[in-house]
């Protein structure tokens, strides 16, 4: 809980300096059941509109497993079990909400296996589905 009050007081303006100078560490989990993908629909940018992978920005001193445990619990309401690394996607998104020529991220890939089915969206996302296949833009650095 101190650690989202910590974040809510980052100004935009100076969040804006951090995207415009430097990568943003995040994770991204492909959550797996029965075969199948979990993908939220974004309501805001980057991918607004667009299907993708639950998660999002790792804290100072926030273990990857950490950020995990969290951004699913936040995003999508359910304990996860990491299953493993999948490797990283590196992305320079242009379209974003600081008017800078991009934000450039880096994310942990994590295969996620989903301890409940009790999905609960919060306010980021529009829908989910489950897909047969992955987003075509996850290219994965292994």
């Amino acid at each position: 809980m101190g650690k989202k009050k910590q974040l809510a007081k980052i100004s935009k303006e100076k969040y804006r300096w951090v995207v415009e100078n430097m990568p943003i560490l995040c994770i991204d989990c492909i959550v797996v059941h029965k075969g199948k993908y979990l993908l939220v629909k974004r309501k805001q940018r980057p991918l607004k509109g667009k299907f993708w992978l639950p998660g999002g920005r790792v804290f100072k001193n926030e273990r990857l497993e950490q950020a995990v445990t969290r951004k699913m619990k936040e995003e999508i309401g359910i304990d996860v079990k990491i299953i493993k690394l999948a490797g990283f996607h590196e992305y320079l998104f242009k379209e974003n909400e600081f008017g800078v020529d991009s934000v450039h991220t880096l994310s942990a890939v994590f295969y996620v296996s989903p301890l409940s089915m009790d999905i609960k969206l919060d306010s980021q996302s529009d829908c989910y589905i489950w897909s047969d296949t992955l987003p075509d833009k996850l290219n994965l650095i292994r």
